[in-house]
């Protein structure tokens, strides 16, 4: 199988002071390009410290971390912000949208922060991408004018417009009514059925719920992993220093449906 992300034996120790706290005591599992994967855990779990070193935003203090063949543990800084900001995209609780720039504007941006992409095709880019969030219709608006889950969808679009290799979403329900969280996840499954690696961090069980796999830590360890009816139910206890179970096999895409537009 082709692993997009593989972590060994990761360990995250803080200094508090004099006394060191463990964030993660040794975490081991893959996860192969294509899966769509949650990570849950409770509050102080240690899913917040994964989710950092997940997405190249801090450095374990042991183990290894490969990220679609690349060992990010032995990078230096510059190269880790680069790995970061072309491997990656990022979808947080908090839209973190320009309030001033239209949705195509904010789509746009990460290409003028990377460099060398002429604005026509920046802006091209950003039409095509807000297109697949089914957000066409909806390119010249401001945050302001958009509906919360209109500008979750300008987020995710902003997030793929690098054509990042993973998808990372950290309690990207969190700010949204129900009805608007089951349209931004039923996008993360659309999203994964076009062959998107896609990892969401969350503590709601219904939104790991549509993911193929759910991954739980508790105190630092890994709890469990496997289908979401199981991890979620399951109370084995943490596996130390283990690698996770790997899947069997790769679960056949169904065919492309199209994406509703928000109105």
């Amino acid at each position: 199988m082709d692993a997009m992300i593989q972590v060994r034996d990761l360990r995250k120790t803080y200094q508090m002071g004099d006394i060191e706290v463990p964030a993660l005591r040794g975490v081991s599992f893959s996860i192969q390009r294509g899966e769509f994967v949650a990570i849950m855990g409770p509050s102080g779990s240690g899913k917040s410290t994964l989710m950092n070193l997940l997405g190249c935003l801090d450095t374990p203090t042991a183990g290894q971390y490969i990220l679609d063949g690349l060992p990010v543990d032995q990078l230096e800084r510059n190269l880790l912000a680069s790995v970061r900001n072309r491997k990656i995209g990022f979808v947080f609780q908090q839209f973190n949208l320009l309030p001033r720039q239209t949705a195509l504007e904010n789509v746009a941006l990460p290409l003028v922060y990377l460099g060398g992409v002429p604005s026509e095709e920046r802006l091209g880019r950003a039409r095509d991408v807000l297109k697949q969030v089914g957000l066409g219709e909806r390119m010249e608006h401001k945050p302001k004018e958009l509906s919360g889950g209109q500008q979750q969808r300008v987020a995710i679009a902003r997030a793929l417009i690098t054509r990042p290799a993973l998808l990372l979403a950290d309690e990207p329900t969190g700010n949204l009514d129900s009805t608007s969280s089951v349209e931004i996840m039923a996008l993360f499954e659309e999203l994964h059925r076009r062959g998107m690696t896609v990892v969401v961090v969350t503590h709601e069980p219904d939104i790991a719920a549509h993911a193929q796999r759910v991954i739980s830590v508790h105190d630092g360890l890994l709890h469990s992993d496997g289908p979401p009816a199981v991890a979620i139910t399951s109370s084995a206890a943490p596996i130390a220093h283990e690698p996770a179970r790997q899947r069997l096999s790769r679960t056949r895409r169904p065919a492309l449906i199209p994406i509703r537009r928000s109105t």
